[in-house]
């Protein structure tokens, strides 16, 4: 018998070290590799398909191509964030902070598969089947016979699987499922690792949809090796702010969809409820003659949304001038100010300046770059833009604007809510049919947006 052997794990990263190391090489986390003792080598069985047949080398034209089927939801936001439905035999990891309603969406999911007749299997690691049963009752699904199976113990879980043989199955969480062969903590990356494979076997061989809740860290990432990801199919991150009742369901890998998708929902004491025109939500409470405001059109994945964005801009007390932001990249928006200073003859070394995507919604995409440039012009001049003025484009670092792309669908979601005019790049006019609803501008540079915006010729204040 071969003698076992001592490894040591980072629990943030998942190297391996033959030794105990104080910081990790890898990722430079301190104190946390945690000791793990090898399980014994198994002989590998023969690797299967699903239709239980032996995997051979196949010619690449000789594959045959079908579109998978989908399964749709009643939560059509759901199913948008999904790419349109549920693929069957895919598994699917939703990370989140805790409390933010991920237990509650699929809950609600759950009871919505279950009603259609399918067959639903919930496994819970934290809670029992009499709390399930509350939050069931609570959203309204009480009656609609999904089985509950209070279970850590991942052979038991694949015991029952196997007898059951259900449709969809709900691992909640993944940090509290374990492996008793493995000698090393619940929740560690070993375990993380093993239950995750073992239940991507399930669901290949079988054509059983799983989804997996996985715990964040404080960073905000999914807890686990990032190998985690890697082995999913689809990765959703249910994000919002625990003071607000509005929820973002947003893709960062979808392998039979678009990724960057995000469905709205907003928190109810009997559940989650969808939000049909998310633009309308952003901008809602848009205060009327306020100045450091501006509106952009993004896109987030195949969706125009338009969201306000906010600066102030006031004198600094320190030397250093404070650069905030919320929702919004920190060094883009040291970007922007950067070419605002220089390009546009505007005095913001002096200027603390506090920026926000209103919403809690959070954006990354180059295209709001202009408007970006305009909500701080304004509070920097205390000069309103007008409210039916929306904003795309790139800004470079020689003050262009540069062209984005779905031009036509952002102009047309600006036209759908009211907005006479729209600032875009000259280049994305280009072979664009003009609208009778909306006026669309081009601008070269952002020196030439700012006086059309502002009627001003000077770049000062």
């Amino acid at each position: 018998m071969a003698k076992a052997r001592t490894k040591y794990v980072c629990q943030n990263c998942g190297y391996i070290s033959a030794t105990f190391l104080g910081r990790c090489p890898n990722c430079g986390a301190w104190n946390s590799l945690v000791e793990e003792t090898e399980a014994p080598v198994k002989t590998a069985a023969p690797r299967k398909t699903s239709g239980g047949t032996k995997i051979t080398p196949q010619r690449l034209n000789e594959v045959s191509l079908k579109k998978e089927p989908r399964v749709a939801t009643e939560l059509n936001e759901l199913n948008r964030v999904l790419g349109g439905g549920i693929v069957p035999g895919s598994l699917i990891l939703i990370g989140g902070d805790p409390g933010i309603g991920k237990s509650t969406l699929l809950t609600q999911v759950s009871g919505y598969l279950a009603r259609g007749g399918a067959k639903v299997l919930y496994v819970s690691g934290e809670e029992s089947a009499s709390q399930i049963k509350l939050r069931a009752m609570r959203l309204g699904v009480g009656d609609s016979g999904m089985y509950l199976y209070p279970e850590t113990d991942m052979p038991s879980i694949t015991a029952a699987i196997d007898d059951m043989a259900p449709d969809y199955v709900i691992i909640d969480s993944v940090q509290t499922m374990n492996v008793p062969d493995m000698n090393s903590a619940v929740g560690s990356v070993s375990q993380i690792r093993e239950v995750t494979a073992e239940l991507m076997r399930i669901a290949k061989t079988n054509q059983i949809t799983i989804f997996i809740v996985g715990h964040v860290t404080k960073e905000g990432a999914i807890a686990g090796p990032k190998i985690l990801e890697h082995m999913v199919d689809t990765v959703l991150y249910f994000e919002g702010d625990m003071h607000h009742t509005y929820r973002m369901l947003r893709s960062v890998k979808n392998r039979f969809g678009s990724t960057n998708e995000i469905g709205i929902f907003e928190m109810h004491q009997n559940g989650l409820a969808e939000v049909a025109n998310p633009s309308e939500l952003f901008l809602e409470e848009r205060l009327a003659g306020a100045t450091g405001s501006a509106v952009v059109v993004s896109m987030e994945g195949t969706r125009p949304i338009l969201v306000e964005l906010q600066a102030l801009m006031t004198p600094t007390m320190y030397g250093n001038a404070k650069r905030t932001s919320s929702g919004l990249d920190h060094n883009r928006v040291s970007l922007i100010i950067a070419v605002l200073e220089k390009r546009a003859n505007l005095m913001l070394q002096n200027q603390d300046a506090y920026l926000k995507a209103t919403g809690g919604v959070r954006l990354d995409e180059p295209a709001i770059d202009l408007a970006m440039a305009m909500a701080i012009a304004s509070s920097y001049r205390d000069t309103e833009i007008a409210p039916t003025d929306c904003f795309v484009g790139e800004i470079g670092l020689t003050g262009e604007v540069r062209r984005v792309n779905r031009i036509e669908d952002r102009i047309k979601e600006a036209a759908k809510l009211g907005f006479k005019r729209i600032f875009v790049p000259k280049n994305n006019l280009q072979g664009f049919a003009s609208r009778d609803k909306i006026k669309v501008i081009g601008v070269a540079s952002v020196s030439e947006a700012l006086q059309v915006v502002f009627n001003q010729k000077g770049g000062t204040k």
